[in-house]
């Protein structure tokens, strides 16, 4: 799962938590969510929100992890 927001106490963290609930048997791998770091405001500077926000890079690694499992 993949949202701008921070992964702590988001609606994305929320929601994989129900599928895990409700659908744990079905599941051959964790629902894994990936957001932007946390930090107090969205920087100003051009190089940090890039940093902040999940790059293409970073979903990929996320995603190469899953399939590892």
């Amino acid at each position: 799962m993949v949202t701008e927001e921070p992964v702590n106490n988001s609606f994305a963290m929320a929601l994989a938590g129900k599928i895990q609930e409700q659908c744990f048997q079905y599941l051959d791998a964790p629902v894994m969510c990936i957001g932007s770091e946390n930090m107090p405001a969205v920087p100003l500077n051009v190089t940090l929100e890039e940093t902040m926000i999940p790059s293409t890079e970073k979903v990929l690694a996320k995603i190469e992890e899953l399939m590892e499992y």
